[in-house]
């Protein structure tokens, strides 16, 4: 009887953990720490995410190898409990990446390879997108305007309070291989998407930029910079009389000698999110048996993109820009 009773908890514990997601928000995270754990995609890479205004809705990329296929998974906090990842209601089908919220959480912006209207196949670049919230779901898809896209890529939206929106895109106006951009949001209207100054964008590369709801500041990933500690590094910029001021480099505590990119602070600034390729492998072990290479593989920093997190007001005080 015993036995039997035993086997029924442990059936309804394993059947209420899987329909939870684990996610945690330590108060205290001064060193980054790994933020979504998906022990049924071992070794795939996660990407890029958004969290709502109110905390309680969640987007992120699941990456395949190669980049084979990219889709966007989420999640809900219920009577305070994460429901299980599924596949968001408008992905699942094509290439879709770095959702990104508006500051009033009605909108969801991200980035796409599906076909436009009137197209069956799926386009070879990127393109920006955006879904609106309707009686608590996700719908209708909408292509930003030709303002903002082109035949060429459109990637990491991020979207003030005032609407303006910024992206990366590679331009003939670029000041680098690739530029953050911004296109104001004026009476309905998208404007002509404008590079940032040199305090932000420079004659190397410029990427995945997220900006302050109130446009305060904005954190940027950079490839080729002197200084640079890897293949792509994060920095901080901060507006001052309408000029972005020199980036700052975030430095060792964030960035790795590996790309480090996708830079997300949520709405309440109390969390400041990244991705990194970085690995904790070493060329070589004096000793290797199966179980220390299965935890040398599957845990920690592995080489595999990850989403780490920390406290923002530590980071902040680290570089001493508070």
């Amino acid at each position: 009887m015993k036995k039997i009773i035993f086997l029924l908890v442990l059936t309804s514990t394993q059947v209420f953990a899987q329909h939870h997601a684990d996610i945690t928000f330590k108060k205290e995270v001064t060193t980054p720490e790994v933020f979504i754990q998906l022990p049924e995609f071992k070794n795939i890479n996660v990407r890029d995410m958004a969290i709502s205004p109110t905390n309680d809705e969640i987007f992120f990329t699941l990456d395949a190898p190669k980049n084979a296929f990219r889709t966007i998974l989420t999640s809900k906090k219920i009577n305070g409990k994460w429901t299980a990842f599924t596949i968001a209601s408008f992905s699942g089908n094509f290439h879709d990446i770095e959702p990104a919220f508006s500051p009033d959480g009605k909108q969801l912006f991200f980035a796409s390879k599906r076909p436009i209207e009137g197209k069956t196949t799926p386009k070879k670049d990127y393109d920006l997108w955006v879904v609106i919230k309707e009686n608590g779901q996700w719908r209708n898809p909408t292509r930003l305007p030709e303002t903002i896209n082109t035949n060429k890529n459109e990637f990491y939206p991020s979207v003030a309070t005032n609407g303006t929106i910024y992206f990366t895109a590679a331009r003939e106006d670029a000041k680098g291989k690739e530029d953050i951009y911004k296109s104001e949001f004026k009476n309905g209207t998208y404007k002509t998407p404008v590079s940032l100054g040199t305090g932000v964008n420079t004659k190397t590369y410029e990427y995945n930029a997220y900006v302050s709801p109130d446009e305060s500041f904005i954190i940027f990933g950079s490839y080729g910079r002197k200084g640079s500690l890897g293949r792509g590094d994060l920095y901080i910029s901060f507006l001052e009389n309408g000029i972005w001021k020199e980036a700052v480099h975030l430095g060792k505590r964030i960035n790795s000698d590996q790309i480090d990119y996708c830079p997300f602070v949520s709405f309440d600034k109390k969390y400041f999110f990244f991705t990194s390729e970085k690995s904790t492998i070493q060329p070589m072990y004096k000793k290797m048996s199966l179980h220390k290479l299965k935890e040398v593989m599957n845990t920690g920093s592995n080489g595999t993109s990850k989403i780490y997190y920390l406290s923002f007001e530590k980071l902040l005080k680290s570089l001493q820009l508070e």
